[in-house]
């Protein structure tokens, strides 16, 4: 840069001093040179790297960014769907709440373990269930987001899309997921089993009896899950290029990059 402003200066300083003629002809070497010069130079070739970007408008890039979600649900999200896509998952598995922690601990004390694993294996395939079913609720839920600073999520953290998605759906989701999985604490044995274990909890001399929620725990739990496994998706995308399957996602992310 400092060799070019050097070059540039002494043409100047030429064109001050010399005849028409002799103007005319650094003038033409000076054209040259400058050129070269910036043809060579690294800042020019990111700004021509930049020019069809600049075109983006906030409606692609939010489309971008839908689009970014929606692969987070079907490549990773689908996962939370199989057997053990929770209970198997270090990301998204399911434990106890504080309440239930010390039921499993007294049901493991007086040699009850196999059911308190029981219980806890039921509470992830409750919400493994769960998903399956309410899939399209997240894709709705997508679909219908409006992104208002597209271009500031764009260019966030890289779950920002995600964490959009969650403070704008997460109420919304909850209410409509909690029944979905009040219905698989049924499909699954959710219920039942849990009812054994709270009761014959509750039949331990001295201990204080519990009767949680564990739908509105489950349900809170398990759109965690889902949200975590989205993230890992826009996280893979904003920085690898192989993961931008599509010409918007390739021309969006671009930008970020």
């Amino acid at each position: 840069m400092y060799i070019k402003f050097k070059i540039i200066n002494y043409f100047y300083n030429i064109d001050i001093i010399t005849p028409k003629f002799v103007h005319m002809k650094f003038t033409k070497i000076f054209i040259a040179s400058a050129i070269i010069l910036l043809s060579s130079c690294a800042e020019l070739q990111q700004v021509v790297n930049q020019i069809p970007q600049e075109a983006i408008s906030n409606a692609d890039i939010a489309s971008g960014l839908r689009q970014a979600l929606n692969n987070g649900i079907d490549k990773q999200v689908t996962k939370l769907t199989l057997e053990d896509g929770y209970f198997k998952n270090e990301l998204v598995k399911i434990g106890l709440p504080d309440e239930l922690q010390k039921v499993d601990k007294a049901l493991r004390d007086i040699g009850l373990g196999s059911l308190a694993d029981e219980g806890l294996k039921t509470l992830n395939r409750a919400a493994e269930n769960a998903v399956k079913e309410a899939t399209p609720i997240f894709v709705d839920a997508v679909s219908s987001i409006t992104f208002n600073d597209a271009k500031n999520i764009l260019l966030g953290e890289d779950n920002a899309a995600t964490q959009y998605l969650q403070s704008g759906t997460s109420d919304a989701l909850y209410g409509k997921f909690s029944p979905v999985i009040k219905n698989s604490f049924t499909k699954v044995g959710t219920d039942k089993i849990w009812e054994n274990i709270i009761n014959k909890y509750n039949t331990i001399p001295f201990v204080r009896k519990v009767n949680p929620d564990l739908t509105d725990y489950v349900t809170q739990e398990a759109l965690k899950g889902v949200y975590t496994m989205i993230a890992i998706e826009e996280k893979e995308i904003r920085t690898k290029v192989s993961s931008r399957t599509t010409t918007l996602l390739k021309k969006v992310f671009a930008l970020q990059d």
